[in-house]
Order: C-alpha cells, then sequence, then structure tokens
C-alpha cells in the first residue's frame, strides 16, 4: 500500500511539473510573438516615416536649395533607420533621425512661403501623425519586452528557459529619451 502512494505522489509530481513546464513554455512563445509583433509595428511606421521623407526634403528644397547640409544629414539619418537591424541599431538611428528632422524644420522656418505651402503642411501632418504611431508602437514593443525579460529572469523559469531558446530581448531606447518625448512639432 505504502509502494502505491509513493507512486501516487510521483505521478502527481511529474503531472504538476509537467503542467507548469507546459503553461510556462506556452506563456513565453506567446510573449516572443508579441513582441515580434510590436517590433514589426515599429518597423513599419519607421519605414512609412522614411517614405516621407524625400517629399519633404523636396518640398524643402524648392525654398532653401543651398541648405545641402542639412539635406545630406536627413538622407543619412533615413538610410540607417531602413537599415537598422533591430532594436539597438533603431534606437541609434532615432537619435540621428530626430537631429535631422530638428535641422529640416528649423530651416523650414526662416522661409515663410514654405511655411504657407500646402504640400509642406500636409507633409508636415503626416510626419506628425506618424511620430505619434511611433511612439505608440514603442510604447506597446516596450511593455512586451519588460513582460517577456521578466518572465524569462523568474525563478524556476531561469533555470530552464534558456534552453528552450528563449532569450532577452532589447527594448526600443533612445540616448536623448527627451528628444522624442513628443513628436516634433513647428509652430509657424
Amino acid at each position: 500500500m505504502e509502494f502505491l502512494i509513493v507512486i501516487g505522489v510521483i505521478v502527481l509530481l511529474v503531472v504538476i511539473v509537467g503542467i507548469y513546464l507546459w503553461s510556462t513554455y506556452n506563456s513565453l512563445v506567446t510573449l516572443n510573438v508579441r513582441v515580434d509583433e510590436a517590433w514589426s509595428d515599429i518597423t513599419v511606421q519607421l519605414k512609412r516615416r522614411a517614405d516621407l521623407l524625400p517629399n519633404l526634403i523636396e518640398a524643402v528644397k524648392g525654398y532653401a536649395a543651398h541648405e545641402k547640409g542639412v539635406f545630406e544629414a536627413v538622407t543619412k539619418a533615413r538610410a540607417e533607420t531602413l537599415n537598422a537591424q533591430g532594436p539597438v541599431d533603431a534606437a541609434a538611428a532615432e537619435n540621428h533621425m530626430q537631429s535631422a528632422l530638428k535641422s529640416i524644420f528649423a530651416v523650414a522656418e526662416a522661409y515663410p512661403q514654405l511655411q504657407a505651402s500646402q504640400n509642406f503642411l500636409q507633409l508636415q501632418g503626416e510626419l506628425v501623425d506618424t511620430e505619434d504611431k511611433i511612439q505608440a508602437s514603442r510604447r506597446f514593443y516596450n511593455g512586451g519586452v519588460r513582460e517577456l525579460n521578466t518572465k524569462i529572469k523568474v525563478f524556476p523559469n531561469t533555470l530552464f528557459v534558456r534552453n528552450l531558446g528563449f532569450t532577452e530581448r532589447d527594448f526600443f531606447e533612445v540616448a536623448d529619451a527627451a528628444s522624442i518625448a513628443e513628436p516634433p512639432r513647428v509652430q509657424f
């Protein structure tokens, strides 16, 4: 009789551990997919902004053709954004992009006719909308990464989840958080 009780306890422990492992694995897969989806949203918005920039540059170029350095900086920042291979690269590119956008809007402030241009105003509006979407996507992504990284680091998950192929993900953070706290808004 004691032998059956010991076997029953062992079977019960194996079932409990199995359910725990199954549940943990499935939740990690779910979190991993959610983080991938959130990163996809960010890359879509970064690409959308990058696609708007050539039109913005052309609109400003028509009025300030001699500001070649500003246009080159925006073009370089755009290329960095499009070539970013993950959150760390994208964050570095984001710092350059914010600086380049400030420069191009500073140039635009010197040209009243440009400021009144319907095309420029529309591009500015689309850019602000895109910046808002990037902000929202970044918050969603970082929330997912925080949840996934926490699940990986807590005990007893830390003992086995790395062996299942789960690793911590990078946050999408920029060095100058104040520069992206609000989307670029230029008042004319």
